[in-house]
């Protein structure tokens, strides 16, 4: 079992940066992969980003891609986002989700624990 806490969210102007920290508890946090999601309309949550165990393998949705960065420090069992160049299109509440399975993937379904998510907002 793993219970997730995400924090960093908040109001910020378009062009601006936030980071997002995501503290995980339970199992050991090293043997989880990492992602990152937001609500989507018309579908399932959209990953955003994801990172894979010890390795450190990193993957972005094509809407992110250079602006956002994700990382883990597994010595403090947290998971960062550093978000940068917002764009309203990014507001959001965002999600941390924990995968017991090995490898990255970027479905919301192939994730096993989520945390409750924190509310990002992009003024134009």
């Amino acid at each position: 079992q793993v219970q997730l806490l995400e924090s960093g969210g908040g109001l910020v102007q378009a062009g601006g940066s936030l980071r997002l920290s995501c503290v995980a508890s339970g199992r050991s946090f090293t043997y989880s992969v990492m992602g990152w999601f937001r609500p989507a309309p018309g579908k399932e949550r959209e990953f955003v980003a994801g990172i894979s165990r010890s390795v450190g393998v990193t993957s972005y949705t094509d809407s992110v891609k250079g602006r956002f960065t994700v990382s883990r420090d597994n010595a403090k069992n947290t998971m960062y986002l550093e978000m940068t160049t917002l764009k309203p299109g990014d507001t959001a509440v965002y999600y941390c989700a924990a995968r017991e399975a090995p490898l990255l993937r970027t479905g919301s379904r192939d994730y096993d624990y989520w945390g409750q998510g924190t509310q990002v907002t992009v003024s134009a």
